[in-house]
């Protein structure tokens, strides 16, 4: 098997949490966030407003397993979005009723740059992660056959991108920036890469993917 199979099947979860779980104010286990380099005020993180109403997602860590090496697959949000416009991100979005994190990802995926489910098989799922604006998203892993024809929802993606594997698992990729959000001083981890800027929530789960393959 291949090392980087064999680090994801043995180090992420077999099964996805209930959503209830998922949603749970307390006692998620491995619970990673903005918070992770921000350390909360009152033990509370999700801006007070954010609060009462955490929303589930999930997005698709896509692991193409090209012949030379695997590459993650990353969209660009289209610039005319509301929220998170032009930034760097997996495909995915809201979990909707009935649907488990998996089916939610691959069709987001589906939907987004037109990734055929038939390409993905679902390997694991990293720690949830909650975001300063009320999300918890689960990261679901996917081994993506190459072979694919990508077409991009110009509604919801600029461009899509794969960036190797390699590099972003690479510690000395995974910086540490900040910036001012909501009047607050924000730390955040930073992976750029050939002119893109992943950064935030997605560098974040990335950050938790290498501590869950790599760490002690």
């Amino acid at each position: 098997m291949k090392p980087y199979r064999d680090l994801i099947l043995s180090r992420t979860e077999r099964k996805p949490p209930a959503l209830e779980a998922l949603l749970a104010s307390e006692g998620l286990p491995g619970l990673r966030g903005d918070h992770d380099l921000n350390p909360p005020e009152g033990n509370v993180w999700v801006e007070p407003e954010d609060r009462g109403s955490l929303r589930p997602a999930a997005v698709l860590v896509g692991v193409i397993e090209h012949a030379h090496g695997p590459h993650v697959l990353l969209t660009r949000r289209a610039d005319h979005l509301g929220s998170h416009s032009g930034q760097v991100a997996f495909p995915g979005g809201k979990i909707e009723p009935g649907e488990s994190p998996a089916e939610a990802a691959i069709r987001e995926a589906e939907e987004e740059v037109g990734l055929d489910p038939a390409h993905v098989e679902v390997a694991g799922y990293l720690d949830a992660y909650e975001t300063g604006t009320g999300f918890r998203i689960l990261p679901v892993v996917g081994f993506v056959r190459p072979g694919f024809t990508l077409t991009i929802s110009p509604d919801e993606v600029a461009e899509a991108f794969e960036v190797p594997f390699d590099f972003l698992m690479d510690p000395g990729n995974h910086e540490r920036h900040h910036a001012m959000w909501r009047g607050k001083r924000r730390e955040y981890y930073a992976m750029p890469y050939n002119g893109h800027y992943i950064w935030g929530a997605t560098a974040g789960m990335l950050k938790n993917m290498y501590d869950r393959l790599y760490g002690a």
